[in-house]
């Protein structure tokens, strides 16, 4: 490096170590200011806001502090703010003109404050600029009419995590701008269509975790525009036809955690629905009606219901699905054709079910699979072919089955065998029978170690057998009346006294039929 571009490197350093501690210097007793326009003070000890900040910070911050009570006058040398955030301290009260000088906020926060149980009616009368107030996880039991009147440039207003039980008329009739509403983890128990009124450009509501028992086919009718609706968590035993057949852009359905015992595509009324991802997890489900409405359905979720047996064309038309979660139900038969057509589909999960048995074409359509979780069943093998399908690298569950570890695991061993670093937790993948195979993992037996007892009535009557030579080929002809796994074994026995064996095991298994005839050639000795 030459000198002069050393000594303008210095220069600079220099610059800046000073522009650093003229902020520092600048910064209000125990805060800190990162940059010139941001200020965050939190001290469990300071028990009133900073005075005399510099009239450059934009952002003021205040966290875990002793600050109770917020006064008419305790901001009016700061209204430059932007920001202004409360998190997690000890607010007690609000005066009602205690932001009436920040006309320039932006972003307000009063969250995590346990004993703030209300605000006054003006608090927020000079925030016309404001487009983001937080209200979280405080004790605000009820909220005044005209609360939010003045806020009308807002587009998120969360009051998440209070033990608000009704909400005003028209609260929220002056939001035209609202594009977010969460009211999620309070006590409501009625919602009602005049809730919702003014909200005509809401985009997401969350009214998740709360006590709502009912809605009905208007509760939704003045947010038409919405994409996503959280319902997680309440105590809804029925969805009404029609219900959702106003929210003609709605994306997001979530309706985890209720109390549902039937659903229907009919709730979104007769129109194909523009849905995305709908999400039943966790109610009482015993039975689905049609979703073939659904045509745009990319995430199905039915996980932990009470679902025993499912029509085979529950999931007709819904050909854009990608991920379909069926896992702890009470299933134990699938119908061969159910997941026909879903050739888009990436993730199944059948895990904790009662499967015992799945069709060899289950899954024909399958082709582009990435995850299928079989785990926690009751399924003793597989049949031929039924992974084949499958041309992506992928991770599959098998362990928690009783796998029977007999000739009719020569697929699945010989499957697992060649994909091991597909099968998740294969170490838990375990015989549960034949005894002497027991609790041994699938990958680690010998292929000669899959034998199936042969009862003297399955035998093959050797009586019925004949025997036709030619000039270079000798016919063994065996009749038998039913399929068995029998390993046949031919050996030629040489002048010198040498036998030479072949095992036609393998040949037999690959054959999903068997003709009730067996032929073995061979050039004679």
């Amino acid at each position: 490096m030459d000198k002069q571009s050393l000594l303008t490197l210095l220069l600079l350093l220099l610059l800046c170590h000073n522009g650093d501690t003229e902020s520092q210097n600048a910064c209000p007793y125990k805060c800190q200011c990162f940059t010139p326009v941001q200020v965050l003070c939190a001290d469990e000890r300071m028990t009133s806001l900073p005075r005399n900040m510099s009239k450059q910070v934009k952002d003021l911050i205040i966290m875990t502090s002793a600050v109770a009570y917020l006064f008419q006058h305790t901001l009016e040398d700061s209204p430059q703010l932007n920001k202004l955030i409360f998190l997690n301290n000890g607010l007690r009260s609000i005066h009602s003109r205690s932001f009436e000088t920040l006309t320039e906020l932006q972003e307000l926060e009063i969250s995590g404050n346990p004993w703030l149980e209300n605000l006054f009616l003006g608090t927020f009368s000079k925030q016309g600029n404001l487009t983001k107030l937080l209200l979280n996880y405080n004790r605000f039991g009820t909220v005044l009419n005209g609360m939010f009147d003045s806020l009308k440039n807002l587009q998120t207003l969360q009051m998440r995590g209070n033990i608000l039980s009704d909400l005003p008329t028209f609260l929220f009739l002056n939001l035209h701008n609202l594009r977010i509403l969460d009211l999620s983890q309070n006590k409501l128990e009625v919602v009602k269509k005049e809730t919702f009124s003014g909200l005509a450009r809401l985009e997401i509501l969350k009214i998740n975790n709360n006590l709502i028992s009912n809605i009905s086919s208007d509760t939704f009718y003045n947010v038409s525009q919405l994409i996503e609706l959280n319902l997680e968590g309440n105590k809804i035993s029925e969805v009404a036809d029609d219900t959702f057949s106003v929210l003609t852009n709605l994306r997001v359905l979530n309706l985890r955690g209720n109390l549902l015992t039937t659903f229907s595509d009919k709730v979104f009324g007769s129109e194909a629905s523009n849905l995305m991802e709908l999400n039943l997890k966790g109610n009482r489900l015993t039975q689905l009606s049609s979703l073939s409405s659904l045509t745009s359905l990319t995430d199905l979720i039915l996980s932990s219901n009470e679902l025993a047996n499912l029509p085979e064309d529950i999931f007709r038309n819904i050909t854009a699905l990608e991920n379909l979660d069926l896992s702890e139900n009470q299933l134990a038969f699938l119908p061969e054709v159910i997941f026909h057509d879903l050739l888009s589909i990436k993730t199944i999960h059948l895990h904790k079910n009662n499967l015992s048995k799945v069709d060899a074409k289950l899954f024909k359509d399958q082709m582009l699979i990435q995850q299928l979780y079989l785990s926690d069943n009751q399924l003793e093998s597989l049949p031929l072919g039924i992974l084949d399908p499958f041309v992506l690298q992928h991770t599959m569950r098998l362990h928690g089955n009783p796998w029977k570890c007999d000739c009719h695991m020569w697929y699945l061993h010989d499957w697992v065998l060649k994909n091991s670093q597909d099968v998740e937790m294969l170490d838990k993948v375990l015989c549960e029978s034949p005894g002497f195979l027991r609790k041994q993992t699938v990958v680690s037996i010998d292929n000669n170690q899959l034998l199936c007892r042969v009862s003297q009535d399955e035998l093959p009557d050797l009586r019925s057998c004949s025997l036709q030579a030619s000039i270079d080929t000798m016919t063994i002809k065996c009749k038998v009346n039913t399929f068995s796994p029998l390993t046949v074994k031919v050996q030629f026995q040489e002048d010198d006294g040498s036998v030479m064996e072949h095992i036609l095991k393998s040949e037999l298994a690959k054959h999903s039929q068997c003709n009730n005839e067996t032929t073995i050639e061979g050039p004679v000795e």
